[in-house]
């Protein structure tokens, strides 16, 4: 019997991506079996971020790297390190920030659900700009460099698709000409995996991805690239701070050099703690990510969606196909199913609902159920798996 099953719990077949609503991506059994061992011994956490930031730091060219509980997390203690920087006093009193400077800017277009992690330890956001593009829909650099004042901590960035905004470079140009740190949500941006080093390298001094999309490490991880002076910010706002001074690992580092006048308190980083079986496993799915095929991948995710586009093709009401990659939300392979809601005499949410409820459950991506179409990604599918939501979709649709 699988733990699943104990648990009185039916696993889900998942043709909508590594969408943290469905757990992510199934797991490699060498990214499992790094955890499995990982969890046997303890560690020093401080010790094994280290060794693990040594590594993110050599495969991106950032300073510095730290694995953090996901792409949010890594927002919302980029945040923290921007505002209190190495003031251990600061630390110890956010979100509280009255006195402190406490501002992000950020351009409209860019602002998300996922921008409240930037609120998280205090920071307000100063919205720039406007969304609407071409029209009067467009963000000036001007617009970004006149919302900067005292108050201000850091300019945020968001990578997608928006159109008429300033660019990252230039807005790293501006966060520098004002000596700020420009963060930059990267969170869905592998690959390509050239993105690992492309926002650093145009000026980006914080940079946070997702560790368990298409990296495919633990859903529950992620990676923090950048400046040294930041990501040490960060482990200190971080890591368990249950200490004496005398007994400090980084007493020397930190104490008897006068960097700082004494261990910080808990952190707000605290709820966010990263584990040692994530912390390993992210590094073992990321040395697999910068030597797996990702184009042999893509072809066989293609080859998968195909399959089940030729066996809804000739339903009435159903109009499938590939997406562009141009149009697709996220750099992988998407097919989109277009529904006659009048001809099928029901809902696109209602198709939904029923792959999700029966037996084997099937979820499918609703990223098109504005156009009246649902979305399928193979990305997350496992041999065998394509077959069945082909024939899931097919009883469906026909009824």
């Amino acid at each position: 019997m699988g733990i699943y099953e104990t648990l009185g719990v039916r696993p889900v077949i998942n043709a909508s991506g590594p969408v943290t609503r469905l757990s992510g991506n199934p797991m490699h059994p060498d990214v499992a079996a790094a955890m499995a061992e990982a969890a046997q011994l303890c560690v020093r956490i401080d010790d094994i971020q280290e060794a693990a930031g040594r590594y993110l730091a050599e495969i991106s060219g950032a300073e510095a790297g730290y694995v953090t509980t996901g792409a949010a997390a890594g927002l919302a203690l980029s945040a923290a390190a921007a505002i209190a920087r190495f003031d251990v006093a600061a630390m110890d009193r956010l979100p509280d920030t009255a006195g402190l400077p406490n501002e992000i800017v950020i351009q409209r277009a860019h602002v998300t659900d996922y921008s409240h992690a930037l609120r998280l330890p205090g920071a307000k956001l100063v919205e720039v700009g406007y969304v609407g593009y071409p029209g009067q829909g467009v963000t000036w650099p001007w617009d970004v460099e006149s919302a900067i004042t005292e108050r201000t901590a850091a300019l945020a960035f968001s990578i997608g698709s928006a159109k008429g905004i300033v660019s990252l470079a230039e807005m790293a140009a501006i966060a520098h000409r004002h000596d700020l740190p420009l963060i930059v949500d990267a969170a869905a941006s592998l690959p390509p995996r050239e993105n690992l080093r492309r926002f650093i390298a145009e000026g980006a001094d914080l940079v946070t991805f997702s560790g368990g999309k298409m990296i495919g490490g633990p859903q529950a991880s992620g990676l923090l690239l950048g400046r040294a002076d930041l990501i040490e910010s960060v482990a200190l706002q971080q890591q368990d701070m249950d200490v004496y001074p005398e007994t400090w690992p980084w007493r020397q580092r930190y104490l008897e050099s006068g960097r700082l006048p004494g261990p910080p308190h808990h952190g707000i980083g605290r709820p966010m703690k990263v584990g040692k079986e994530e912390i390993v496993g992210l590094v073992v799915a990321l040395r697999r990510f910068m030597t797996r095929d990702l184009e042999a991948e893509r072809r066989d995710q293609q080859v998968q969606l195909e399959l089940i586009i030729d066996a809804l093709r000739d339903l009435p009401g159903v109009a499938p196909g590939l997406l562009d990659d141009s149009a697709a939300p996220r750099p992988y392979p998407t097919a989109i199913i277009r529904l006659d809601e009048r001809r099928l005499e029901r809902s696109a949410e209602s198709i939904v609902n029923q792959l999700a409820e029966e037996d084997p459950p099937v979820a499918v991506s609703q990223n098109f159920l504005d156009r009246r179409a649902l979305g399928l990604v193979a990305t997350t599918l496992r041999p065998g798996e394509a077959e069945i939501v082909a024939a899931r979709l097919k009883e469906v649709l026909s009824h």
